[in-house]
C-alpha cells in the first residue's frame, strides 16, 4: 500500500520533472496538484513554509521538500523497484556529488545564459558548456551515469532538457554541437516512457521562458 501520494509542482519545473520520473520510474500513482508560481496557494505555503516552492512530494499528509532530498526518499520508500541509488556507501556519496553539480553548475550556469548580458552572458555560456564536458567525462562509455542502469544522476539531470532550447535560443549557442556525447545520452534517456511523458514541452517551457524573462526585467 503506498498510502496518500501528492505532488505539488509546476509543468516546467525541472526539478518538479525529477520527482515526476522518478515516481513513473517506481510505478507509483499520485495526485498531482499544479501550481501557480506567480500566485502560489495557501497549501504550498503551508506544507514548505521555509522555502515556499515547488516541488513538494506529500506522503501521507507529510511534506519532503527540496528535489533532491524527495528523489532520495522515493528510492528509499519505493526500494523494490528500479532503484535509482546504488547500494555500495562509496557509489552512493558519488551519485549525490554529481547530482548536486547539477544543480551548482548546469542550473545556476543555464540560468546566466538567459539572465546575464553582454560579458558575463559570454562567460556563462562557456561555463555552461564546461560543465557539460565535465559531466560527459563522468559518463565516459556508459549508457547512463547510473552505468547500465539509468539511476539517480540521470534523474536530476534530464530534466534539463525541456529548458535546452530556450537556453540556445535566447544564448545563441549549440550545445550538440560542442558535446555530442551529452545529447547521445539524453536521447538514450528521452527513449524510457517514465522520462519522455514526464519532462515539459521544450516549446511550452519556452513560452513559459519568456513570461519569466518579462517578470525579470530581462531584454
Amino acid at each position: 500500500m503506498d498510502g496518500e501520494v501528492i505532488l505539488l509542482d509546476a509543468y516546467a519545473s525541472m526539478f518538479g520533472m525529477r520527482l515526476r520520473i522518478a515516481l513513473a520510474e517506481k510505478g507509483v500513482k499520485y495526485e498531482y496538484r499544479e501550481e501557480n508560481l506567480p500566485k502560489k496557494s495557501p497549501f504550498l505555503f503551508q506544507m514548505n513554509p521555509i522555502h515556499k516552492k515547488v516541488p513538494v512530494l506529500i506522503h501521507n499528509g507529510k511534506p519532503i521538500c527540496e528535489s533532491l532530498i524527495a528523489l532520495q526518499y522515493i528510492d528509499e520508500v519505493w526500494h523494490d523497484k528500479n532503484p535509482l541509488l546504488p547500494s555500495d556507501p562509496y557509489k552512493r556519496a558519488q551519485a549525490r556529488l554529481w547530482a548536486d553539480f547539477v544543480d551548482q553548475k548546469v542550473h545556476t550556469l543555464g540560468r546566466k545564459t538567459w539572465s546575464a548580458k553582454g560579458e558575463e552572458q559570454e562567460a556563462a555560456k562557456k561555463e555552461f558548456i564546461e560543465a557539460l564536458k565535465v559531466l560527459e567525462g563522468e559518463l565516459g562509455e556508459k549508457p547512463y551515469f547510473g552505468g547500465e542502469e539509468f539511476g539517480y544522476v540521470d534523474v536530476a539531470l534530464i530534466p534539463f532538457y525541456s529548458w535546452f532550447h530556450a537556453y540556445e535560443t535566447c544564448g545563441n549557442f549549440k550545445i550538440g554541437t560542442q558535446c555530442p556525447k551529452f545529447v547521445a545520452w539524453t536521447k538514450r534517456s528521452m527513449q524510457r516512457e517514465s522520462v519522455s511523458k514526464s519532462l515539459a514541452d521544450p516549446e511550452k517551457v519556452y513560452d513559459f521562458f519568456l513570461i519569466l524573462k518579462k517578470h525579470f526585467g530581462v531584454e
